[in-house]
């Protein structure tokens, strides 16, 4: 009795696969002139979060340390982010964002979520209430807490 479940969930977890990086790739498009998405990611986490080691950011981000060195030197490069060393760890550097990397975040989320609220202006009723109803679910998948 489990199997017609088992493949409606398997078939629903398939299409929200496919929606979710359909939107991810449609929003990345908006508003990050000169950054790659690991970039914006990076810089938004430290933005949120505040000064990290590089292993510490690489772990939050889910990518190799020596990827995630490539793009805070990038972003360093750029003016977004300030290597300092770790108070704690005088052999450790902390990534923090600069004002202009802060800046650079708030422009980015406000264009992509502007662009998302517009999409989501577009739903119906219903599709809004089920995507409202749907986020402590989404929040839990990706390991933050409900709000």
């Amino acid at each position: 009795m489990t199997a017609p479940i088992d493949a409606e969930v398997e078939d629903a977890t398939a299409r929200l696969y496919l929606a979710i990086g359909r939107l991810a790739r449609l929003l990345r498009r908006t508003g990050s002139p000169g950054l790659g998405p690991g970039a914006v990611s990076a810089l938004a986490t430290l933005a949120r979060c505040g000064p990290m080691r590089l292993g510490d950011l690489a772990n939050k981000e889910g990518v190799a340390p020596p990827t995630l060195s490539r793009i805070v030197a990038a972003l360093v490069e750029a003016g977004y982010v300030k290597r300092e060393p770790d108070p704690q760890d005088g052999r450790a550097w902390l990534a923090t964002p600069t004002p202009e990397g802060e800046t650079m975040v708030s422009g980015v989320r406000s264009a992509r979520v502007r662009e998302l609220q517009r999409r989501i202006e577009q739903l119906t009723p219903q599709h809004v209430a089920a995507l409202v109803n749907a986020l402590d679910a989404l929040e839990t998948l990706v390991g933050e807490e409900p709000k």
